[in-house]
């Protein structure tokens, strides 16, 4: 097995996964089989839809079909020539309580079937639990875990271990600590489903990230019914490299037809919002009027292009390192993605450090939600820990971001250098000209060509939350510096009142001399008398 990173964006990746049966590209969607009941042959989901993976249920084999699988071989069995992935049955737990199977016999099953991913039998945690009992799966779960290098007998397969713990945090950690130990392939977040099917995404944010930052980082991951498109994007950028879905055949026995926000009954269909080919062919109404087999692979068809579909512009967004513009899109398709977006900021600094430092294109910031963007948190930690002001510098000039970017191409700059030109030659290293600008805060001039610095477009004027962000970024520049004086430039009839209130108040705080000049048509001359009047002053 080797699992080769091949693109980078958040804690998304693009990767190959090499296994048995061949080698798969990530992000990857398995979609769910149920050879019972399944409306969809795994050999067109390849073949016709492009799915390179496929994951069914070992339990539910084991039960049904006994060992059918084993003397035909799964692959054989499945009809598919791609890779197969297998549960171990663990959610029949939740559903019924137990499984009338070991977890020593579940791996032996999985291994005499020829699989190419297995997954251990795990001790499912549950959503609506006591801690005790959260306890009781997570040790459990442990203990199976290091009993499979003790009992599996082959090299060639891939074994998953699942990370327990619920809503409990400090289980999660526990169990990703003590997995983390054990030389699995493939990391999983065991018992997600009730947590998104109840759309509590921000808590699947805890449950995942938790989990990420205590388990190796180049270990893939996987996660567990992750169910509907509309959510893949939040899965990917916190770094599922995996996750499997039955929607698209469950949601078609419902009459249910997915949409790239969301999912819609068909009944409630006038027009098809999709030009997928089985959309182009057909009418809501035509449809409705199919045999319900029929109209249940059509819908199941179409749910699966669907998915297909969002996996394609999640590459695409990763490739061009535009995955946050995609996820912020998604997540403005309902109040808990977006919910969830949102506390992404608690992890700010774990993404930041996992994600590219450089990208192919730059970025574009909407609004205070982008203030928890890797690029925006790099920045002012950077600024902070990384850089000081010239030694000599002793005067700061802070000017207010211009259109042009890199702001030394400025209007407003080349008319600054003008007026700085009556200043003494001999004293120009005295002053230090920064802008501050949205919503990185503080950009010293020498710096404005670093990325994303220049590279980026920012809706203006900037939302309140992004304004205090701003103003906080230049209270703490100037007070963890020594300049003697600051020079600040303004234009109230934008944003910059914020800005200037907060400057004048740590300046007079610490006792800089503060002055400030309104950026009207005078504003040049302004300046060039002020540093004439007090060139000695203010070289001295």
């Amino acid at each position: 097995m080797s699992f080769e990173v091949k693109e980078r964006d958040l804690l998304a990746r693009i990767g190959k996964l090499r296994t048995k049966s061949g080698t798969v590209e990530t992000p990857l969607l398995f979609p769910v089989i149920n050879p019972a009941i399944q409306p969809i042959p795994p050999r067109r989901i390849r073949e016709d839809f492009g799915f390179e993976a496929i994951i069914t249920n070992a339990y539910i084999l084991k039960r049904r079909f006994q060992n059918q699988p084993a003397e035909k071989g799964l692959h054989n069995f499945l009809d598919f020539r791609g890779v197969i992935m297998t549960d171990s049955g663990a959610y029949q737990i939740l559903v019924y309580g137990d499984v009338e199977i070991s977890p020593q016999e579940i791996v032996d099953y999985q291994e005499r079937i020829n699989t190419d991913i297995a997954t251990i039998l795990d001790w499912p945690t549950g959503w609506r639990v006591s801690k005790k009992h959260v306890e009781r799966t997570v040790n459990a779960t442990l203990k199976r875990a290091v009993e499979l290098f003790k009992v599996k007998k082959r090299e060639d397969i891939l074994w998953v271990g699942p990370v327990q713990g619920g809503r409990y945090l400090d289980l999660v950690a526990m169990s990703a600590s003590e997995m983390a130990k054990l030389p699995f392939d493939i990391h999983a977040l065991g018992s997600p489903t009730e947590v998104m099917e109840n759309y509590r995404f921000d808590v699947l944010v805890d449950m995942i990230l938790t989990a990420k930052m205590n388990l190796p980082i180049e270990r893939p991951f996987h996660l567990f019914g992750a169910g509907h498109p509309f959510m893949f994007s939040l899965a990917v950028a916190l770094g599922c490299d995996f996750f499997d879905s039955a929607a698209y055949a469950i949601y078609a026995r419902e009459n249910r037809y997915m949409t790239e926000t969301g999912t819609v009954r068909l009944e409630k269909l006038d027009f098809f919002p999709c030009a997928c080919p089985k959309c182009s062919s057909k009418s809501p109404k035509d449809v409705a009027e199919l045999p319900s087999k029929e109209r249940q692979v059509f819908i199941a068809e179409h749910n699966l292009h669907v998915c297909s579909s969002e996996i394609k512009r999640i590459k695409q967004a990763i490739k061009e390192g535009r995955l946050w513009e995609h996820l912020e899109f998604k997540a403005h398709g309902h109040p808990a993605l977006l919910q969830a977006l949102k506390k992404l900021k608690k992890y700010e600094k774990f993404i930041e450090k996992h994600s590219p430092t450089v990208k192919r294109s730059g970025l574009f910031y909407f609004d205070s939600v982008g203030l928890a963007r890797p690029e925006v948190v790099r920045h002012r930690i950077r600024l902070s820990e990384r850089y000081a002001p010239p030694s000599e510098a002793e005067i700061l000039i802070l000017m207010p971001q211009t259109r042009v970017k890199p702001y030394h191409k400025s209007e407003e700059c080349k008319r600054l250098m003008k007026a700085l030109q009556d200043f003494p030659i001999e004293r120009l290293h005295k002053l230090h000209i920064c802008f501050y600008e949205a919503p990185f805060g503080v950009i010293p001039l020498e710096l404005d060509e670093v990325y994303p610095l220049s590279q980026h477009e920012t809706a203006m004027p900037p939302d309140k939350e992004t304004v205090e962000y701003v103003a906080s970024q230049v209270v703490d520049y100037i007070g963890r510096n020594n300049y003697r004086m600051v020079l600040m430039f303004h234009n109230l009839e934008d944003w910059g009142e914020e800005v200037l209130k907060a400057c004048k108040k740590v300046c007079v705080a610490k006792g800089v001399t503060f002055k400030s000049f309104n950026m009207d048509k005078k504003w040049v001359k302004s300046l060039s008398n002020f540093l004439k009047k007090n060139a000695f002053r203010l070289g001295g």
